[in-house]
């Protein structure tokens, strides 16, 4: 059996970091991915998926990551049930992404950052 996913898109919104109650880091984000075709409107169409970071990916992704930025993902797709505040039951997916790849250098008030920076990270060999 096989799962695994690869996505490559631009973040909504800025990565949100937080801590599970034995401190292991969690970070949420959502990539929009443009589909293959135009739609009837004639516009290029989105889907926009939610990723799941964890440990020191997290980190690093909370640190570096901000809105509009482009990466690269890959890992596997997770479906989790869960109720919702009316008590009613909820699928949710979303990608775990075990690499995160970014695929353009950080912003600083609309310029490039110096070139002579520290590099971007890579998660290549992070086990997961």
């Amino acid at each position: 059996m096989l799962n695994r996913v690869i996505l490559i898109g631009r973040l909504v919104a800025d990565p949100q970091l937080r801590y599970t109650q034995t401190g292991i880091a969690v970070t949420n984000f959502t990539l929009a991915v443009d589909r293959p075709f135009v739609g009837q409107s004639g516009e290029r169409e989105a889907d926009f998926i939610d990723i799941v970071t964890w440990r020191k990916q997290a980190e690093v992704c909370a640190n570096h990551l901000t809105k509009g930025r482009l990466v690269a993902i890959e890992g596997r797709l997770q479906i989790r049930s869960y109720d919702d505040q009316n008590g009613v039951r909820r699928k949710a997916a979303e990608v775990v992404a075990d690499q995160v790849r970014f695929l353009d250098r950080a912003r600083d008030m609309g310029n490039d950052v110096s070139a002579e920076g520290p590099p971007e990270p890579e998660f290549d060999d992070i086990p997961f």
